[in-house]
């Protein structure tokens, strides 16, 4: 039987701007992404016949709804392969509906999984043509590092290396619509608009402070109101120490960027009497080797 096993790793977004609404209802956007230590483990096995998802977290759909089983079918109807049975194992550890693009990270790694074990010979933009199909955020997930996101998230230019950078996440356990916040958002009344071109360029020479104190997420402005507790977690973020925090994606997850692991560890332990989920890491730029046997 082989078997291969890949890292999925969690996203952040560094900055996200929306220029405008699209004719095609979607919105044109301009993101700045970070892929960071945090990760699912997805582990593929062939069998004789069909396709089994199973995972050590209750929460995740096991059926054709959970995008892994979406990046399976596709390569099925593209290559013909139905005939090749798998089992996909998904050990959660990225919060679900977070805003951290867990469920696009998972079918990015069974796409280049499945790319493997079935020696398909996809290269990455391929790869990352095919996960558009599957989601705005799959592209990105394939590609991880640092990178800017434009259009719908599928334009992607990498930026250099933004990592081993002191992370805390903080999620209040919140559900939150996407589409709501999406559908909710006034661009008419935004008067503040990332500095992108900032950003990046603050990254480029490694300035953590500028990067991390200019950070704006257009749709806080939505999310916010309806779940006050976010601003108050990007409050007690800032207070321990953090050079700047923000709202990941439309939430409702917080992020703070730490200098240190020991402010980080102090608001960690301030948040986690409050907070439902709080995790520290990093932000991660290398993909680590999938093994396969």
């Amino acid at each position: 039987m082989r078997m291969i096993k890949i890292n999925a790793y969690a996203k952040i977004n560094l900055s996200l701007d929306v220029l405008k609404r699209r004719s095609d209802g979607y919105h044109e956007l301009r993101m700045i992404m970070q892929q960071l230590e945090l990760k699912d483990i997805i582990t593929i096995k062939q069998i004789e016949e069909g396709i089994k998802i199973e995972s050590n977290n209750p929460n995740v759909p096991t059926d054709s709804s959970n995008l892994v089983y979406k990046a399976w079918d596709i390569l099925c109807k593209k290559f013909d392969v139905y005939n090749n049975g798998i089992h996909i194992n998904i050990e959660k550890n990225i919060p679900i509906s977070a805003g951290l693009a867990g469920g696009s990270s998972n079918a990015a790694a069974v796409l280049t999984g499945l790319n493997k074990l079935w020696d398909l010979r996809l290269n990455l933009q391929e790869l990352m043509e095919i996960g558009l199909e599957i989601g705005a955020d799959v592209p990105y997930c394939l590609m991880g590092g640092t990178a800017l996101a434009e259009g719908v998230g599928e334009k992607l230019t990498q930026i250099n290396n933004f990592n081993h950078n002191y992370i805390l996440l903080a999620n209040p356990g919140v559900a939150v619509s996407t589409a709501y916040v999406f559908k909710s958002l006034d661009l008419d009344s935004i008067d503040k608009h990332p500095d992108t071109e900032g950003i990046i360029s603050a990254i480029k020479s490694n300035d953590l402070g500028f990067a991390a104190n200019n950070m704006v997420n257009l749709l806080e402005t939505v999310t916010i109101k309806e779940y006050p507790i976010i601003k108050d977690i990007k409050e007690t973020m800032r207070r321990y120490g953090a050079l700047g925090s923000l709202m990941s994606g439309s939430g409702p997850t917080v992020f703070g960027i730490f200098e240190n692991d020991k402010d980080m560890r102090e608001c960690k332990e301030k948040l986690s009497k409050t907070t439902d989920i709080v995790i520290a890491t990093k932000t991660y730029s290398e993909s680590e080797k999938e093994s396969i046997s």
